[in-house]
């Protein structure tokens, strides 16, 4: 974290103070309000390929859950298949992270949140977290264009829930176990 924050000071610090920077910032702080018909174009594709691949594969996440050897038991390459399912949901955070900026803790609270819901699953589990993480950010994106004057930036909202979600989360797993 320290080594890329301290590359995106850099970029920041070598860019144009009055067309690049502020842009650059902008970016940081993540948001719907750039994503158009043109980033859409551009970034749909590739984050719908990837959802439809995960979608295809959920059953054999299970798989990979195990230890190694219980999955090669059950006919699977785990490091060849994790590293392959990993590339395509990064192919598709990618995409949506160069068209909208940084939305952060979407990622990190919606799968737990699901998996409390459905359960461990990822037959039930990945379609939830998909549905409920577009419902999160979608709220969360309502609630920035409303809570003030000016539209607060998606990323500084998502964080704020996110972190708190993530919070309750821990606490109720601490008094539960």
């Amino acid at each position: 974290s320290a080594l890329f924050s301290s590359l995106l000071a850099w970029v920041k610090y070598a860019a144009d103070p009055l067309t690049q920077l502020p842009d650059i910032t902008f970016w940081t702080m993540g948001g719907l309000q750039q994503m158009g018909w043109a980033a859409l174009a551009w970034s749909a594709p590739v984050a719908l390929a990837s959802l439809a691949c995960l979608l295809a594969a959920r059953w054999r996440i299970n798989i990979l859950g195990l230890d190694d050897e219980a999955s090669r038991a059950l006919g699977a390459r785990p490091e060849f298949e994790r590293a392959a399912l990993l590339a395509v949901a990064t192919a598709g955070v990618a995409a949506m992270t160069a068209a909208c900026g940084i939305v952060s803790w979407v990622g990190l609270v919606v799968p737990h949140a699901a998996r409390m819901l459905v359960g461990p699953d990822a037959r039930r589990s990945l379609p939830a977290s998909m549905a409920l993480g577009a419902v999160f950010a979608l709220a969360c994106d309502g609630i920035a264009r409303t809570i003030l004057p000016g539209e607060l930036p998606l990323g500084i909202l998502t964080s704020i829930a996110g972190a708190s979600l993530f919070a309750l989360l821990l606490a109720s797993r601490r008094t539960a176990v």
